[in-house]
């Protein structure tokens, strides 16, 4: 008597298919998202951090938009002090993190201390459910916001933040972001050199913390973990389904037909990148495209010594992280 044929095994429901996954952080079903990292919620601190003196608040921009505010001690003898301030766009893929993450509230608590900077840190709709662009908007949105501050009268309009008119140099306004944050922050100030912003305001400079970018072109540091940079790759797919891959201008800002980097909308950059990380050379090329660009600004470079990508959120108390925020700190007083 023949065999019975084995019965084949059912195919996965279409909700059960995995588009990607990164673990423990993320894991993208054709039709559901489970975020396992990044999503933890922390309340701001209205009545001032304990450790640094920082108060936090947030505020609500838009329906898709809102953000964090980070505002460090002032003296009641300088109540009318102007502070840097800091437009900041976490990082996470554009699919992870958040402004009210415990992660992010204690570097913006530690950073707003130490370098005496109004900080605005950003929540944008995440991808996949948002796809990219739509981080770019959002991100675009909420400089705007800040920006309307600078307005006559904006006292009067909707969604004022006292913080922000009370306090706000905006002579000394700056972009920044780490990973993908960093490619947003970029794009950003790329769109402010194309469209400029109102109110005579203006960037004065660009904080980019390994920025994610990708090539198809090959670098050294690809090398480093070539799992987690295919990782990045596919990631990028997923991200930006309307993406024409590694050298889309959006994730790869020196291919042919991107913006020329001369039209970035600041005086200064600050690159910061990690020995350790797969991005360290993207950043690195970032910083010297730039420079040769013909773009009239001052840039600089600073690298951590053996660490790896977005090592200072990890570790933020390691002699790197805090020599890292040091640099930071010197950048946005300058």
């Amino acid at each position: 008597m023949a065999a019975a044929a084995p019965i084949p095994a059912p195919a996965p429901a279409a909700d059960d298919e995995i588009v990607y996954e990164s673990m423990p952080c993320i894991r993208i079903y054709k039709n559901r998202v489970e975020r396992y990292f990044g999503s933890e919620f922390v309340a701001a601190s209205a009545d001032a951090d304990a450790a640094t003196g920082v108060a936090s608040r947030d505020r609500v921009i838009s329906p898709e938009v809102s953000a964090r505010l980070y505002l460090p001690r002032i003296d009641a003898a300088q109540a009318d002090a102007k502070l840097p301030v800091l437009v900041y766009y976490h990082g996470g893929g554009f699919c992870l993190g958040s402004a009210f993450n415990p992660t992010f509230h204690a570097y913006f608590n530690n950073l707003a201390a130490l370098a005496g900077v109004l900080v605005v840190s950003v929540e944008y709709r995440l991808a996949p459910e948002h796809p990219v662009p739509a981080a770019y908007a959002d991100s675009w949105d909420a400089l705007a916001w800040v920006v309307s501050h600078a307005a006559p009268g904006a006292a009067a309009a909707a969604g004022f933040e006292p913080w922000l008119a009370d306090h706000a140099d905006f002579a000394r306004l700056y972009l920044g972001g780490e990973s993908a944050g960093a490619n947003i922050a970029h794009h950003v100030a790329m769109r402010v050199g194309a469209e400029g912003l109102p109110h005579a305001a203006a960037i004065h400079g660009l904080l980019m913390i390994h920025p994610y970018f990708l090539g198809t072109d090959k670098v050294a540091s690809d090398d480093l973990d070539p799992a987690a940079r295919e990782s990045l790759a596919s990631l990028w797919r997923v991200m930006c389904p309307a993406t024409t891959g590694e050298d889309d201008p959006l994730i790869n800002p020196f291919v042919e037909g991107a913006p020329g980097l001369d039209a970035l909308a600041c005086g200064r950059v600050l690159v910061c990148i990690g020995e350790g990380d797969v991005l360290r050379d993207r950043g690195r090329a970032y910083y010297d495209r730039l420079r040769a660009s013909g773009w009239r600004g001052e840039a600089d470079i600073w690298q951590a010594p053996g660490k790896g990508h977005t090592f200072h959120l990890l570790e933020p108390c390691c002699e790197e992280a805090v020599a890292q925020d040091k640099v930071i700190a010197e950048f946005l007083n300058h």
